[in-house]
């Protein structure tokens, strides 16, 4: 199996990352307008990226402030089964993000391409934490 990583470094409070990770309002910041999204462990998010399906999350494991990990249940064959999770660690007002993207069957072109993309979520989100006003 393999796995994509990516970490950034938010200088921002652990709790408003978390937030954007979490809510309808910051990952429409982040990642895409069109979602469903509710902090609750069972509830399934759901993303459109207009690509003529939706992708879905089924949260599997919230733990305030430390960490988030999505299944993922409908979207790009090669995404079905994969996880992702997003684990957070505050430390003198920066938050350190690590996000994994795993269980991949293999490496592909489409597994290049969405670790870029990923590194670029992760840069949205850090200008939408510590420029929001």
């Amino acid at each position: 199996m393999e796995h994509i990583e990516q970490l950034n470094y938010i200088k921002s409070p652990v709790d408003k990352v978390y937030k954007a990770l979490t809510s309808e309002e910051g990952l429409k910041q982040v990642w895409t307008s069109i979602l469903k999204v509710k902090p609750e462990i069972g509830f399934i998010n759901e993303f459109d990226f207009d690509e003529g399906y939706v992708t879905k999350m089924k949260i599997v494991e919230l733990e305030e402030n430390r960490k988030i990990v999505w299944e993922c249940i409908a979207s790009d064959e090669e995404w079905v089964g994969t996880g992702i999770s997003f684990e957070l660690l505050e430390k003198e007002g920066v938050t350190t993000v690590i996000l994994k993207h795993f269980n991949w069957k293999k490496k592909t072109d489409f597994y290049r391409w969405c670790s870029y993309n990923w590194a670029m979520f992760l840069f949205r989100l850090k200008d939408y934490c510590e420029n929001q006003r």
